[in-house]
Order: C-alpha cells, then structure tokens, then sequence
C-alpha cells in the first residue's frame, strides 16, 4: 500500500513532472529522471508505476529510495553521482524486478548521421533509426530511436512494461527531431511500439518505420529482431551478379507470389526454407535466370499483394523469420540465379499503426490531399520534398540491396510518382513551382536512389514500372534521365495480347499492333512483362484470353511466347503462365499445378522450358536487345496471312536467327522467305512439334529439319528459303553452314 504521508514541503515543485509522468506525457524526462544534484548532494529519481518500493543499487550497496507523497515516483539521496549505470530493485505485489535505469545512460546518437538524415542524403538511416541490439556503456540492450519531431511526448511501450505509455519515456533531441532510449536487457521477438503524444493531446500507438520485423495481423506491433551481418558476395558471386543482369546478357524472369506459388497441407504458406528448396529447384529447371519477387516489405492485408507495405524494412514473416529470408536469398545465389524484389516508393496505406499521422502532423506524406492522396488506391503519398523522408527511401532501398545482397529492385507504379496529375482531373493537383505537372521532389528522389544503388552496388539491374512516355527513363542521371538500367515495355504487353485477342480472321485488320513496338523498341532498356496484372480483377488467365477452340487457344499461347522471347527486350512471366493457369491468379491459394496431368498443360510448359534454354544459348535474341543493329524485319506487311518474319543479329553479325510467326490457323506449305544470306538453316525451335502439344506439322523435306537457301531476291534480301509453317505457329532458324 501507498504512502499517505502528508507532502514534503521540500519537494512541492515535483508535482508538475509527476502529473506529466503519470499522464504519459513528458518531453523531457533525462531533464528530471536518473541523477541530479539537489543541494549539496544528489538525487537518483525514478518513476516506476505500481511499484512497492524501489532501492538503488551502487558499488554492492543498496539504497533504498523513498516515494514522492502518494505518486510512483521515487527518490534515492546520494552524495557522489554514479559513475556507471546503475541497477534499480523495485518490488511489485507479485514479483521483484532487477533493471538497469534507463536514465542513466548516455546518448548514443550520431550526430553527423542524424545531420545526413535531415540533409536527405542518409544511405543507412536504418542502421541509425529503429530498433538496434547494442552495447551501451558496457551493457547489452536496445537502442530505440525514432524520428517524430512535433510530437509532445514519445514512449516506449511493449511487452517488457505491459504496455505502460508512462513508463519508458525517450530522449527528444530537438535539433533532427529524433527521439531515443536505450533499455538494457530486452530479449529478441520481443513485441513494442512508440506511445506517440500529439501537440493536441491524442495519444498514437505506432510501429516502427524501421523494424526488421512485425506481428501478422491482427496484431500490428513491430517485434525486436536480431539480425545478421550483410551477406557479403564473394569476388566470384560479384561477378556473376554483373555478368547476369547486364544489357547483353539473356535475362528471363519468373516473377512469383510466395504466398500462391505453391500451398502446402491445409492450405499452409511455403516457409522461407522450404521455398528455398522448391522454388530454386523449379526456377532453374523451367531455365529462367531470375525470381522476382512481389513485394515481401512486411503488409497487413493478404489482399494488398504487398503492394501496401507498413514495415518497409521486414521482411513478411508470414513465410518466416529475417535469418529465414536470408537463407533463401543465400541459396539463390548459390545457384546463380538472380533475385529482384518489388519495392513501392509510391505510397503507403491508411493503417493507424503505420506512417499516416505519423506523429500527429503530415510527417511522411504531403499535407494537401491534391498531393498527398492516391484516389485510385485509397493510399498516401510520399513527401518526396522532404529530406527526412527522402532519406527514408533511399536508405530502403539499400538496405535490401546491401544487406541481402539483391541483384535489383523493380520500381512499382513510377508514373503515379512522376506526375502532379496523375489519376486526376483538373483542379485536382497542384503545379509544380514553374507550373508544370512533373513531380520534382519525386523525380530526384528516384535519381539518388538509382545514382546511390548503382554506385554501392556494381552490377545491380533497377527497373522501373513506368507506363507513359516519359523521356530517359533508363538514361544515365548525368544525361538528365532517371538512371534506371531497365524499363517495363507495357506499350509492347497491351498492344500485342490486344492483337492475340481477336479473332485470327480479323487480325489482319489490327496488324500494326505487333510491329508498332518496333518503333520505339531501341528507346529505352526494355523488359516485355506479361505479369501478375494481366491475370487478375477481372482480364481472365492468358490462355483463357486466346481465341478459338481448345487446341487453338493453346497453339496461340505457344506462339505468342515464342514471338515474346524473340521481340528485344528481356523476359518477363508471371508464375502459372507457363503451364498455361486457366482460373485468374488469386492469391489466396495455389498455382493449379494439378493441369500438368494434361498434355495441353504440359506442352505449353515444355514450350516455355525450350523458348528458355534457346534464349539463353543464341546470343542473338538477346545481345543486341537495345540496338537496331540488334533486329531486322524481313516481312512486317504481310497483313492478310497474319505472318511476321524478322532477324535477330548478335554482335557478330553473322551469327542470327529468322523468325517467323503464323497467327492464323491456316497451313503454309512451301512459304517463300528472304534470308540474311547463304547457306544451310536448322530449325531450333516450332512451336507447332508433338512434344509442345502441337500438330506435328513438318516444317522441312528431311528429318534433320534443315534447309539450304538458294540464290533468289525476296524481300529485299538475295537469298531464299521455302518452308511449311503449321496455323498458329512460330518458328526459329539458326543458319548452320555456308555454301
């Protein structure tokens, strides 16, 4: 029971902080707590909520510390100041606790980091701001800190004080608006959240912006992770990272949902380590060089996809923990295949617990609604004016490529950071300082960040999913462009599944919808994506888009990839597209792989495994994938056959492979095709064979599948070759031999 001793005369001045105290909201608590001098001695005060009694122990000796009148503040009298953090011994109705006092430790902020992190340019704010396991003062704990600068008070609240907002009050540092505490001896996944008091009173429950992990739903609380040092890429493995994501290199990736990919018994999510055995094993069979990964920055609704994050720096636990992760990446470069990794720049939700409000200001997001609202998604936007919050990003992004030693991100939604007026009608968006539409704030954020990836990362590849016709997009910064390696080709996805959608009677009608890319294919750094958006809300699986019967949807299937895979422009497939998925992709369950018990299934996944390890062993579908030198047409007006013919060139120009595309059902026997130049020409891959579920068609006069060219003009080349070519089918020549 309390003390009902009548107040000391002596101490009245007290009340104030008590109150503030007991209220949870004090600004300024190392101005009041831990030691100082009172008269000719000192005193040690400590404010323990619901605490018996408290003794201070210094040297082996105890102190014991007498309650201020009726609070649950206490005050030990001393005559020299402890040199030392010193333990407090408080007794509680069930239980004795011994703790280091958390004011008695010096700060352990870095003032010059914290300089950088208001400057805009801080490339690790994540190793400065969060929650970090260190050594203060000789004592193991953790170190808190957070940037909340117009907050009136912070606290640290979890499980270690049963989430008391009045019990571990933080340090405020007013010159970078950062807030800190060291706590010793707290225990990894451990759940806490910052208490945050607005200048108006309201009392917040935040995460925090930089946990390496966080509870799943329903609980929203960051939990205390104890993580690892950088994978650190051997000289071997650099190497590989380059050589791999290079412009001349053969690129095809697998992008992939860990939580639908695959299911295990109950409909269980895939573990990270179970993934690492699966889905590397499956990825290198189907012979494609990279996963990307959709977003894994930890998110509250499965529905989001992770395009939605709230933990930008947690990785989802929903697949495990962060060593977890780790160990799947390890094993992905082990096995030398690339891993990118969605990151979204572009906004972030509405959950009370996440950035909205941070502080009770418009801290990470713009204040105006015109600016820092997404109608389209129900989301906020980013301040990409603000340094603090341009540090934020730039450090996200390094730390998943440095820590984990990524080989990129792919930028998701930059058109909507580009432009004032995206998704909106006028008057709905606010000019930009020389009354333009162009976001500039956001604009250099995406420099630095690419100019800061690339330079701290040699041989990464950043990419960007940008739908308009923004300038530059993969130009060097220094060229005035964003300084992306890589862009989305979406002009190139809508328009050519626009033209496979028709009826083949009428795409002779819509032909400059698969020639038009070509205009404008040597523009940028192009990736063609068919990806997870062509397969949901509604579009309906790829195949299920093809026209025609059962065997013609599937024959179109082949020969658009086979047609994709030829097109310059790296690769890009959206898992369950290459055994042909007949439902639209939901993510709350797996690929259907039960279909590969069907041939039709089966076909289109062997024609995705061969257009794979063609690719990758013809260096003229893919060396020259951003040059004209790089691809010739040989007939692209052949409009009323539906029939596209073309070269791909490698850097030796005598090294090619002719292409030809049938999209209409019809057969050709004998078709007349003009070739680069003389010699023997061996078919490397139709679309049309029995083992992809094709009709067997024979595309030559001999078994061996080659045909000699002869001396004869067509289209605008000296040689010829004649050919049969099956409906629906696409078909590669590698010339073998001269005459």
């Amino acid at each position: 029971m309390r003390s009902t001793a009548p107040k000391d005369p002596m101490h009245t001045h007290y009340d104030a902080q008590v109150n503030a105290l007991q209220g949870g909201r004090f600004k300024d608590p190392f101005s009041f707590l831990g030691v100082h001098s009172y008269k000719s001695s000192y005193e040690i005060r400590v404010f323990l909520p619901a605490a018996q009694s408290v003794s201070i122990s210094i040297n082996d000796k105890k102190i014991a510390a007498k309650r201020y009148n009726n609070s649950d503040l206490f005050i030990a009298c001393v005559t020299e100041a402890p040199c030392a953090p010193y333990m407090c011994e408080a007794t509680y109705s069930d239980s004795t606790l011994c703790f280091f006092d958390e004011y008695s430790f010096e700060s352990s902020l870095d003032k010059d980091a914290m300089y950088l992190f208001n400057e805009g340019s801080l490339e690790h704010a994540y190793k400065h701001l969060g929650a970090h396991f260190v050594s203060q003062q000789g004592i193991e704990g953790v170190r808190f800190c957070v940037w909340a600068p117009n907050a009136a008070s912070v606290s640290v609240i979890g499980e270690f004080n049963f989430w008391q907002a009045n019990r571990h009050f933080m340090r405020f540092h007013p010159a970078s608006g950062v807030w800190e505490l060291f706590i010793a001896e707290l225990k990894a996944d451990t759940c806490y959240k910052f208490s945050i008091v607005t200048q108006s009173g309201e009392v917040l429950e935040k995460a925090d912006p930089f946990a390496f992990k966080m509870q799943q739903a329903p609980g929203t609380a960051s939990v205390l992770q104890q993580t690892t040092p950088a994978i650190k890429l051997s000289d071997s493995a650099l190497k590989n990272r380059q050589k791999r994501n290079h412009i001349d290199a053969p690129v095809s990736i697998y992008e992939v949902h860990l939580g639908s990919w695959q299911r295990a018994e109950g409909n269980r999510y895939l573990s990270y380590n179970e993934l690492a055995d699966k889905l590397i094993a499956y990825t290198l069979e189907m012979g494609f060089t990279h996963i990307q990964l959709m977003p894994i920055s930890e998110y509250p609704f499965d529905g989001s996809w992770g395009y939605q994050p709230v933990g930008l720096f947690a990785p989802s636990s929903r697949f495990g923990d962060y060593a977890s992760f780790k160990y799947f990446i390890e094993q992905c470069h082990k096995a030398n295949l690339g891993v990118l990794l969605d990151w979204v720049p572009g906004h972030f939700p509405s959950d009370p617990h996440g950035l909205h409000h941070f502080d009770g200001t418009h801290l990470f997001e713009h204040a105006d609604v015109r600016q820092g609202f997404h109608p389209d998604w129900n989301t906020y936007i980013y301040n990409y004016d603000r340094p603090e919050v341009k540090s934020f990003l730039i450090s996200n992004a390094m730390y998943w490529l440095e820590q984990f030693g990524l080989d990129g991100l792919r930028v998701d939604a930059v058109a909507s950071m580009l432009y004032l007026d995206y998704s909106r009608k006028e008057g709905e968006w606010v000019a930009n300082c020389y009354g333009g539409r162009e976001n500039l704030g956001a604009i250099e954020c995406l420099k630095q960040v690419n100019l800061r990836s690339y330079k701290n990362n040699p041989g990464i590849m950043m990419v960007a999913e940008e739908s308009t016709a923004w300038p530059g997009v993969t130009q060097s910064v220094e060229h005035n462009g964003l300084g992306f390696g890589y862009k989305w080709n979406m002009g190139w996805m809508n328009d050519s599944l626009h033209y496979m959608q028709h009826d083949p009677l009428y795409r002779q009608h819509h032909h400059h919808e698969m020639t038009f890319s070509m205009v404008y294919a040597f523009s940028e750094n192009y990736i063609l994506p068919l990806s997870h958006d062509e397969v949901v809300h509604g579009k309906g699986s790829l195949i299920e888009k093809m026209p025609g019967d059962e065997w013609q949807k599937f024959a179109n299937l082949r020969s658009y990839y086979a047609f994709m895979w030829a097109h310059p422009g790296k690769k890009l497939l959206f898992m369950g597209s290459e055994i042909a998925q007949r439902k639209e992709w939901d993510h709350n369950h797996s690929i259907d792989w039960h279909l590969l018990e069907h041939k039709s299934h089966t076909g289109i996944q062997n024609t995705v495994q061969a257009l794979n390890n063609i690719y990758k062993t013809h260096p003229a579908l893919y060396e020259l994938d951003s040059s004209p030198a790089g691809f010739e047409w040989i007939d692209n007006n052949n409009n009323e056959q539906s029939i596209f013919s073309f070269v791909r060139y490698a850097k030796n120009a005598h090294d090619f492979v002719v292409v030809i595309a049938n999209f209409t059902p019809v057969s050709y026997r004998n078709y007349e095709l003009g070739v680069p130049s003389a010699g023997k020409y061996k078919v490397i891959l139709n679309t049309d064979e029995d083992s992809f579920f094709g009709s067997g068609v024979e595309v030559t006069a001999n078994a061996q599948g080659v045909i000699s060219a002869k001396k004869r003009n067509a289209h605008g080349f000296a040689h010829t070759i004649n050919i049969s070519i099956g409906g629906l089918t696409t078909i590669y020549l590698q010339r073998v031999e001269d005459e």
